[in-house]
């Protein structure tokens, strides 16, 4: 046997602030180079505060240091953390290579070991990928066996997670979805290293996205944002998993945040070898649209085409809104008869009620939403028959049946309270109105419509609220609106920009004034209004009619 460096027995705790004990052990390597466990930890901490690249550098030395003292398995582990980080890059040849030499050390000196078990991860992954979902779930569960032989929590996390997610695929969905559960336990609990954390954590979130299970994602997306308010400087989120928390935000209202998580994630994933920055940027596109400003939006739909995410039907959408109702037929026709399934199809559909209603199509509108219907049928998912009951509920409207349209109505605005979503819950209102409207309610119209009001003036959703004030004014005895805050011409001409979209620089081109001069027209909109942002005066123009898409 080779002779150890003392990795099995020792224990030391790393900091809490993984970039101070980042830039703690980097300084002290600088100083004397550090023995060979301290390397491995300073590889670890570089990859925990977002440098994967020195942390693969770093991984490399160490096993280099603990092939020359002999000490194969540490070399084995290193080599294992190397591929790990290859992996999440998407390098998968040069990962491969990493596993092969750390399964050849393990096999020479005949070691009976839990790096046994971890080099086993990579060959599921592999058996995954090529649609072995059987052998992958089988290796995922000789690794989960000896992670619990040897006792090693990180491995075994890591396994059962994998395992879920091979018998997911097979159709075994509760069964994998509980072992999910399991493993998240596991994670906010502290009972793993933070390093796999993140992995466990973006893996079963992406999972939860793909069953459309999105409660799920919600729950342990918060729990785990507590768990890593412990853990200053971590880097726990990275690839999809960026783009997803985005989308959790969105939907529970925090759109300042959902924002910021999007242009985040865009900006971290620019070495991303896969479609995750596309995803970050349609994420960032559909807040855009949601808020009214059309030429942000555009502009992220183009980022999300251009790395590899289709733009569709988000875009489709935004032509709608643009009053280009041709074009946005035209798309949604090509995307529908596409064979897309899952989130994606799902997503289609949705939109395609939405156009083709707009459109005066209720027979395709119909369509579409009985395809959502069967979709969820078969799924367990509250956001999917929200989904579906939404798209029901609306097209009987068109279709003449306003009493019949109350009761999937009616359902899918429950679900969409329960599950904290504010923005849909408040669109769900806007057709509940429109329902008690055409049945003789003017009062029941009128309150939903100002409980729909209310939620997105405070979303800053402009175009929706532009839709229900138009709304509001059709019903008796309702209030004008206030004049527009005592504005100049000039100024009236500026918020009507800034409602399209329009940037400094592009309102001084059109006016033909300097940029320094708009900034001071700007200045003056914000002070006169009480407003403190160019989302808020966009939709103070919508809500005072000074401009319409």
């Amino acid at each position: 046997m080779a002779p150890t460096t003392g990795h099995r027995t020792r224990k030391t705790a790393p900091r809490q602030d993984w970039k101070a004990e980042y830039a703690e052990l980097l300084a002290r390597d600088r100083r004397a180079a550090l023995d060979v466990i301290d390397l491995g930890r300073l590889g670890i901490a570089a990859y925990l505060a977002g440098d994967t690249a020195n942390s693969i550098d770093i991984q490399t030395r160490a096993h280099t240091y603990a092939l020359e003292k002999g000490d194969t398995r540490y070399a084995a582990r290193s080599a294992f953390w190397i591929a790990f980080a290859l992996i999440g890059a998407r390098e998968p040849t040069r990962a491969a290579g990493w596993v092969a030499r750390a399964r050849r050390l393990l096999e020479e000196d005949r070691h009976d070991c839990v790096e046994c078990g971890y080099v086993m991860l990579p060959r599921a992954l592999e058996q995954a990928a090529i649609g072995d979902l059987a052998g992958a779930e089988a290796t995922f569960a000789a690794a989960e066996h000896m992670g619990e032989r040897f006792a090693d929590p990180d491995l075994t996390c890591l396994a059962r997670q994998g395992r879920g997610r091979a018998i997911v695929g097979l159709g075994r969905v509760a069964e994998g979805v509980a072992l999910f559960d399991e493993v998240m336990v596991s994670v906010t609990a502290g009972e793993v290293r933070p390093i796999v954390s993140g992995v466990v954590y973006c893996s079963v979130i992406s999972a939860c996205f793909e069953l459309l299970d999105i409660r799920r994602a919600q729950e342990w997306t918060a729990a785990l944002n507590g768990w890593c308010e412990t853990q200053p400087g971590l880097v726990p989120y990275r690839g999809e998993c960026l783009a997803h928390r985005a989308e959790i935000f969105r939907l529970r209202g925090r759109w300042p945040e959902a924002i910021d998580e999007a242009r985040g994630a865009y900006d971290a994933l620019a070495e991303a070898k896969g479609a995750e920055r596309g995803m970050a940027a349609y994420a960032l596109a559909e807040l855009h649209r949601l808020r009214g400003e059309i030429a942000d939006a555009e502009d992220a739909y183009r980022l999300a085409s251009e790395h590899g995410r289709a733009s569709h039907p988000g875009l489709a959408l935004l032509r709608l809104a643009q009053r280009q109702g041709e074009a946005a037929r035209a798309v949604i026709d090509r995307v529908l008869a596409e064979p897309t399934r899952g989130r994606h199809r799902v997503d289609v559909l949705v939109a395609a009620v939405e156009i083709l209603l707009a459109l005066g199509d209720a027979s395709g509108a119909r369509r579409a939403a009985d395809e959502l219907k069967t979709i969820a049928g078969a799924r367990s998912s509250e956001w999917l028959c929200a989904m579906a009951a939404s798209a029901d509920g609306a097209v009987h409207l068109v279709e003449g049946r306003a009493g019949q349209a109350l009761e999937p109505l009616r359902e899918a605005l429950r679900i969409w309270r329960d599950l904290d979503a504010p923005y849909e819950a408040a669109r769900v209102r806007v057709l509940v109105g429109r329902a008690c409207r055409v049945l003789g309610d003017v009062d029941g119209a009128r309150m939903e419509w100002d409980t729909a009001l209310r939620v997105f003036r405070q979303l800053g959703a402009a175009p929706a609220l532009f839709e229900v004030e138009a709304l509001s004014h059709e019903l008796p005895a309702t209030t004008t609106q206030p004049a527009a805050g005592g504005l100049t011409s000039r100024e009236m001409e500026v918020i009507r920009l800034i409602a399209r979209g329009k940037t400094n620089r592009a309102i001084a081109r059109e006016l033909d004034i300097s940029e320094k001069t708009v900034a001071r027209h700007v200045s003056n909109i914000f002070l006169k209004l009480d407003l403190s942002s160019r989302a808020a005066a966009t939709a103070y123009a919508f809500t005072h009619r000074l401009i319409s898409l």
